[in-house]
């Protein structure tokens, strides 16, 4: 039976409840926390995006920074005093963009593959106009993989342990009133068992007294490492928004926005009022309060509706907040961009704003030449325009968190995303794995909570849930989401059999990976239709639950053509869709399957090994977003898919052939 949505009574008691939901530390072994005793508290992450208003201002901290390998020894740097002077000071540096991976930045394999600790240092100033006014100054990293330490003037202001999230700390009483700061971070890259994701070192012997680290994981990409995204320097009030959660409903043509927004700063005994404002994409008012929270009503709304699935998909509002103090002064500002629109399942169907949808996507990376993970916005919003010449409504942040950026724009080009927490190839069910893992997936919901484009919490990508340990653990992974979120489905991309896993009882939606063709009975093309079938439908028998296949594929040489089709052509990786393709039509009348996701978007890097020819090879684009002969043979499929569900004729993508008339002869 279809979960209804709740009445405007009630839907305050069941939208996203984000908890100050910080997990007790744990111990660990990275290099980073055992060789620096003073450790500073761990910090949980931001939850707002930094951005500039009346009342704050905002500067990045992008560039070239100053950038210095650890020497074997991962206490000497401490020791030597690298955080109290400039990196230059202490020895040999080299230039590092910021944003930007490590590893493929020099033409040196140890810089490539090195483990352990790396060193970065800049110089910033702070605009005396912010001092003055008496504001609060802050620093916010926007990703640093795997964990970060970070100095302001010599002083330790915050620690952070986990990659692809964001962190921030106020550093108000520890910047120079006049001239340069010096801003130095140390990033760890060390995956251990209690890590998210897991990995574990190895120690080599390459010459007689010499031992080698070596980091070695069971994911399916490299490891990249550095500062991955903008580092932000950002300015607020003393009295501050921080945090506004929304929540949104519908009834018929009304939409209705259930919010709470909480502020930080006050003196006791002090008060503030919210002034709630909801602007259109014309910046017209549609609706307002004077609560910190409550209900706004909006009627004759737009709804924000997936791409192809609307004539105007990624509908946005304007959620502004004001804080106004007591002599109606307006103290501070923020602007939040939200989307009206529902998400709800049954045991056979998602739905948007009440309507049955049909996720056809792929799994993608965040990967690029010479950047690694860094972010970059050339790249990305040539993927989205891609995402959009496919005729493809979503994909899966395979296997961690994305930047920011990437969601605003799929919330207002309206491509829905699978939102995955970094517990890649989750093993070893451990308290202290457990730990990190709730921890990583609090910071995520609290970064992500207000986007519209996310539909779906993914907790896990291929876990080994066939482990015994792996039911009470995934059974508490998802009832800590369900206490910050109410209003998605949770699910994981399980690998396993479904006779042997011990996850899928847990989940909302049944999501499964699976390589026919490729993994299994390589080359074989004729049994590949039969067996999705067959699991899809073993799938929901056992669940009873909506299914989704969000991994399968081919690695492909782009240019290698052979005929008939094998395995690496081009040819083959065509073929090897057309058999999916034949199975996904069969399910698609079945009633309870859901999605196809392809794997990959595009090529991307992985670990150096025999079964990889410079990477992972099964994107649909190359690693410069070129297409293979896949490429417009899923556009294709996905563009006649979209025409299907809306009842119209599927376009002809295909060049001029002919006009299948015969010659005319003058006889």
């Amino acid at each position: 039976m279809k979960l209804r949505k709740i009445s405007t009574l009630v839907i305050s008691t069941l939208c996203i409840i984000i908890v100050d939901a910080t997990v007790p530390g744990s111990s660990s072994s990275n290099e980073i926390t055992y060789t620096q005793k003073r450790r500073a508290q761990p910090n949980t992450g931001g939850a707002l995006y930094p951005q500039a208003t009346d009342t704050r201002d905002l500067k990045t901290l992008n560039g070239i920074w100053n950038f210095r390998k650890s020497p074997t020894d991962p206490e000497y740097g401490y020791r030597n005093g690298w955080y109290e002077q400039d990196l230059e000071k202490t020895g040999p540096v080299i230039p590092m963009p910021v944003p930007s991976s490590y590893n493929d930045i020099g033409e040196d394999a140890s810089l490539r593959d090195h483990v352990g600790l790396v060193w970065y240092d800049r110089r910033f100033y702070v605009p005396s106009s912010w001092q003055q006014n008496k504001q609060r100054i802050w620093l916010r990293f926007s990703s640093v993989h795997y964990a970060a330490q970070v100095w302001v003037n010599g002083k330790l202001v915050t620690y952070h342990e986990m990659g692809h999230l964001p962190f921030e700390v106020e550093i108000t009483n520890v910047v120079c009133e006049k001239g340069s700061n010096l801003l130095t971070v140390v990033v760890d890259n060390t995956l251990l068992s209690d890590t998210v994701p897991q990995g574990s070192i190895r120690d080599t012997f390459v010459g007689i007294n010499k031992v080698k680290q070596e980091q070695t994981y069971t994911f399916d990409f490299f490891n990249y490492a550095g500062i991955h995204r903008t580092v932000f320097l950002y300015s607020t009030p003393q009295i501050y928004i921080d945090d506004v959660i929304v929540n949104t409903d519908i009834q018929g043509l009304t939409g209705f926005i259930v919010y709470n927004v909480t502020q930080k700063g006050l003196s006791d005994g002090g008060s503030v009022e919210c002034l709630i404002q909801i602007l259109d994409k014309n910046d017209t008012q549609v609706a307002a309060a004077n609560d910190c929270a409550g209900l706004i009503e909006i009627g004759n709304a737009n709804f924000w509706w997936p791409y192809l699935m609307h004539p105007n998909p990624g509908y946005l509002y304007t959620f502004r907040v004001s804080l106004i103090g007591i002599q109606g002064e307006t103290i501070d500002t923020y602007n939040q961009k939200i989307g009206i629109r529902t998400v709800t399942w049954s045991n056979t169907t998602i739905f948007i704003n009440d309507k049955p949808i049909y996720l056809k996507g792929f799994g993608m990376h965040e990967d690029s030449d010479l950047r690694g993970k860094g972010w970059d916005p050339v790249l990305w919003v040539k993927n989205f325009n891609l995402i959009r010449w496919l005729g493809a409504n979503a994909f899966r942040t395979s296997h961690y968190p994305y930047a920011e950026e990437i969601y605003q724009l799929a919330d207002a080009q309206g491509i829905m995303i699978i939102d995955e927490c970094p517990g890649a190839d989750t093993d070893v069910f451990s308290e202290a794995l457990l730990t990190k893992h709730k921890q990583s997936l609090t910071e995520l919901i609290r970064r992500d909570k207000n986007h519209p484009s996310v539909v779906m919490w993914s907790v896990s990508n291929e876990p080994r849930s066939a482990n015994r340990l792996a039911d009470a653990y995934f059974g508490e992974i998802v009832r800590h989401v369900k206490t910050m979120d109410l209003s998605r489905p949770v699910t994981i991309a399980i690998s396993q059999h479904y006779a042997a896993d011990r996850a899928g009882q847990h989940l909302d939606v049944i999501c499964f990976n699976r390589y026919n063709g490729w993994y299994t009975s390589t080359g074989s093309l004729s049994m590949i239709t039969n067996n999705v079938v067959d699991e899809a439908n073993a799938w929901h028998l056992k669940h009873n639950k909506p299914v989704i296949m969000t991994e399968y594929g081919a690695d492909t040489i782009a240019g290698l053509h052979l005929i008939p089709e094998y395995v690496w052509a081009e040819e083959y990786q065509v073929a090897l869709m057309s058999e999916h393709f034949k199975a996904f039509d069969k399910l698609r009348q079945a009633g309870f399957f859901a999605g196809e996701f392809i794997w990959n978007f595009a090529d991307f890097k992985t670990a150096q090994t025999i079964t990889r020819v410079g990477g992972n090879k099964k994107g649909i684009f190359t690693r410069s977003r070129q297409p293979k002969a896949s490429a417009h043979h899923l556009r294709a499929r996905y563009l006649s898919l979209a025409a299907a569900d809306a009842g119209t004729a599927p376009p002809d993508v295909s060049y001029y052939v002919s006009d299948n008339r015969p010659t005319h002869h003058e006889l």
